[in-house]
């Protein structure tokens, strides 16, 4: 009989043990499991090079709550992409600072759920919309990095992105 968890190892070594459900939320770690024969050996562990253990864990609990989902579809891109419609519980679990959103949206990547993906790159959009570009500077702490004359020279090269 198969094991029912898993255990997944962060990148500073803290080991995870999940419910085989809730880590195939991931498709990286699915592909792993399939493609290794993981599944089978309730010895294996699945290594994450690229994802910490405060923010595994966090991913952990979004795939927890959301494991039931329906997987979203590749037909999904066609629709329009809303940034309105954030449920309650998403809402809530999004009021992290903005590093842990970065590495969350980093995490949901590499790890390839799409759906966690979906909802902080859209948590980001939340951020800017509506905003001048000094707002949204002053939002990200981002310097300024041209000085006027490289700016002008952005503008010439990029002319076609001003209105006539």
């Amino acid at each position: 009989n198969m094991p029912t968890t898993i255990k997944l190892q962060s990148s500073d070594e803290e080991i995870f043990f999940v419910d085989i459900q809730v880590a195939k939320c991931s498709g990286t770690i699915k592909t792993m499991l399939e493609d290794c024969g993981m599944e089978e050996d309730e010895n294996a562990i699945v290594p994450l090079a690229n994802v910490n253990s405060a923010i595994l864990r966090k991913v952990l609990v979004w795939a927890q709550y959301h494991k039931d989902d329906p997987q979203p579809t590749e037909d999904d891109d066609t629709e329009e992409r809303r940034s309105d419609d954030i449920n309650a519980w998403d809402t809530e679990y999004l009021k992290i600072d903005q590093c842990d959103l970065f590495d969350l949206i980093v995490a949901a990547n590499y790890l390839d759920i799409k759906g966690l993906l979906e909802l902080t790159c859209k948590s980001v959009a939340n951020m800017i919309k509506g905003k001048t570009p000094e707002g949204i500077r002053k939002t990200f702490n981002i310097k300024k990095d041209f000085t006027p004359d490289e700016e002008e020279q952005v503008r010439k090269e990029n002319g076609w992105s001003e209105e006539k």
